[in-house]
């Protein structure tokens, strides 16, 4: 359930002033008092909004839109913060974030504390004696984002390693990329994995000397391990997994946020969770079509049902490169680890899946949007995309491009012949920039990582993700390194790529909600669009581009009613959904709250809520 815009209010004052005569009916509300940011260069800037039944009817000066008051009328003062439109995810995986948020936090600095191998199990077993019963009701102790590139041993832990923590108990910890896992004895011993067991197509057991796995498994070795991993969560959980995760993307200021690769089973539980109001944003949906394309072509949806739409298909062709398991068209500079020479990655999906997903997708007239980062990988699916239109022509069908790390400029003519939207990750400058300019392409190639300026010397529109659970969902830290493309180190990776505020922000509003197929309904402030909106602390275009990171979420706004609101304890977005009227909503309740319907103890709740709206 929502609240409405009364209720959790943010500066919102009744204009003493006589309503005016007009025949338009008058405004729900009018925004004004602070910065406007439409995202239309004809008129990026205006004085007021007013919203009427959910939808924009007015933008311009004050004196224009406060010609829409009537005795209604509320006033939503910006008291000098900044009015944009919601942001629109143009990748990210609201489900995993969930995971994400309710796990052991062992993601490095500076979003946690995972430094070395011994931190990582120090927090993992912090976790199993906060969370005891939560860890036996789905006998698992669970973490989420570790980096290799930032641990101080440069490698990935080890199944005796996580042994240590538990041998009584199946121990997972998720790479931060989502493409890796390490598993201990036990749960290696429940999937089935040993000495005997091949590599699955598309994926890596690694192992030890004697040939059993050491634990650390990549892609479609890691994406099994984790479906046994996560039986133990019945469906009471998963509504909760995604309650949390909703809510974490609705703190970052996303009005619309995406699942980029599911199931049908994950789908049936986000439209349970929108049937039961557990959703404060929209969520589009993106099934893997290499798992049931008939539930695909069967569910896809043009519009939002209690806030979920399946809006097309997803493909997979390659892995991770900051975790060297990209598909490149030449070897990784200096690959750490035990690698051939010469090493390239891989593929995780074969050409002919490849091409054949593809050719579906085209066939019924689908969006596919594809997960390619390596050249090699985008060599393959530029070849299925031209493929596909020569034998089903052409047609506004906006296949999308995710992440592109590894680029030549030759294929982004490709794309853009190919009518291809590029959902860019430049927020890898940051996290992984300086690992890339080592390690996986050299200094040299490291410069055109997630390669804005190529994209825009074409006129070409992008958008930018942070693919959370990869990284939060920080819309702040997207803004930033989209602008500054500044790593952790201070050094700025690719100096010609960077972009101006308003193109920058662009990527996270209009552009996007044009990758969605949703340019008319979302991403921009005009009449007739959906009252999506987010508040920051200050003007983006007003502060030095270094500080942007440093910039706040106030309010989070969808169709005109409150989900987030930082300067109000009672408005934490998803987790207050099944609230009875008049109790009592402060944080920690809400933690509280959602511990009882997982089954956690209520301390660590507390925590994880902490760290999903802070």
């Amino acid at each position: 359930m929502t609240r409405s815009i009364v209720s959790l209010s943010f500066g919102l004052v009744m204009l003493a002033l006589p309503a005016q005569t007009h025949a338009v009916p008058p405004a729900d509300t009018i925004y004004h008092g602070g910065p406007i940011l439409t995202m239309h260069d004809e008129a990026m800037r205006a004085e007021a909004v007013a919203v009427a039944d959910s939808r924009i009817i007015a933008v311009g000066t004050l004196e224009e839109v406060t010609a829409y008051q009537g005795d209604t009328t509320q006033i939503f003062d910006l008291q000098g913060q900044t009015l944009l439109p919601g942001f629109v995810d143009s990748h990210g995986h609201v489900v995993f974030g969930g995971i994400q948020a309710l796990s052991a936090n062992l993601l490095p600095p500076p979003d946690g504390p995972g430094k070395d191998i011994a931190s990582l199990m120090q927090i993992l077993r912090e976790w199993h004696a906060a969370n005891a019963d939560t860890a036996e009701a789905v006998n698992l102790i669970l973490g989420f984002g570790y980096d290799q590139a930032q641990l101080a041993e440069l490698r990935h832990p080890t199944r005796e390693e996580l042994d240590a923590v538990s041998t009584e108990m199946p121990v997972l910890i998720i790479h931060q990329s989502g493409h890796f896992g390490v598993a201990n004895s036990l749960l290696l011993a429940a999937i089935g994995y040993d000495a005997d067991t091949p590599d699955p197509a598309g994926g890596i057991i690694r192992r030890q000397p004697d040939g059993m796995p050491n634990g650390v498994l990549e892609e479609t070795a890691f994406f099994n391990a984790l479906g046994t991993a996560l039986a133990g969560i019945d469906a009471s959980g998963m509504q909760a997994i995604i309650q949390a995760g909703a809510g974490l993307w609705a703190s970052y200021g996303y009005t619309t946020g995406q699942e980029g690769r599911t199931d049908p089973n994950t789908v049936a539980g986000l439209q349970a969770a929108g049937k039961n109001g557990l959703l404060p944003i929209d969520v589009a949906v993106y099934p893997d079509v290499l798992i049931d394309r008939e539930f695909i072509a069967a569910n896809q949806s043009d519009t939002y049902q209690n806030r979920v739409r399946v809006a097309g298909a997803k493909l997979t062709i390659d892995g991770s490169p900051q975790g060297f398991t990209a598909l490149r068209d030449r070897p990784y500079y200096d690959p750490v680890g035990d690698y051939e020479q010469g090493w390239a990655g891989y593929a995780a999906a074969s050409r002919a899946d490849v091409f054949d997903a593809v050719s579906w997708a085209y066939e019924n007239d689908l969006q596919i949007i594809t997960h390619a980062n390596g050249e090699g990988a985008s060599d393959m699916l530029i070849a299925a995309l031209q493929t596909a239109e020569s034998t089903h022509g052409g047609g506004d069908r906006r296949p999308v491009l995710i992440h592109g790390q590894f680029l030549r400029e030759d294929q982004i003519d490709h794309y853009q012949d190919l009518g291809t939207v590029l959902s860019l990750f430049p927020m890898h400058t940051f996290y992984w920039g300086d690992w890339h300019r080592d390690h996986t392409v050299g200094p040299v190639n490291a410069e055109n990582i997630s390669p804005t300026g190529w994209v825009r010397q074409r006129g070409m529109m992008f958008g930018t993700h942070h693919d959370a659970p990869v990284a939060l969902p920080n819309s702040m830290r997207v803004l930033d390194a989209t602008v500054t493309r500044r790593t952790r180190s201070g050094d700025i990776l690719g100096p010609t790529h960077r972009v101006d505020v308003i193109t920058a922000l662009k990527a996270m509003t209009i552009w996007p909600a044009y990758q969605h197929f949703e340019e008319h309904e979302k991403g921009s402030i005009a009449a007739g669009k959906r009252a999506d909106f987010v508040v920051l602390s200050a003007d983006p275009t007003a502060v030095d581009p270094e500080s942007l990171d440093s910039l706040r979420v106030l309010v989070t706004i969808k169709d005109n009613e409150i989900v987030y609101d930082a300067r109000n304890p009672n408005a934490i977005a998803g987790f207050v959904s099944d609230f009875p009227a008049g109790a009592n909503l402060a944080p920690g309740h809400c933690f509280l709250h959602m511990a009882d319907r997982l089954g956690l103890r209520r301390e660590s709740a507390f925590a994880a809520g902490y760290r999903a709206v802070r």
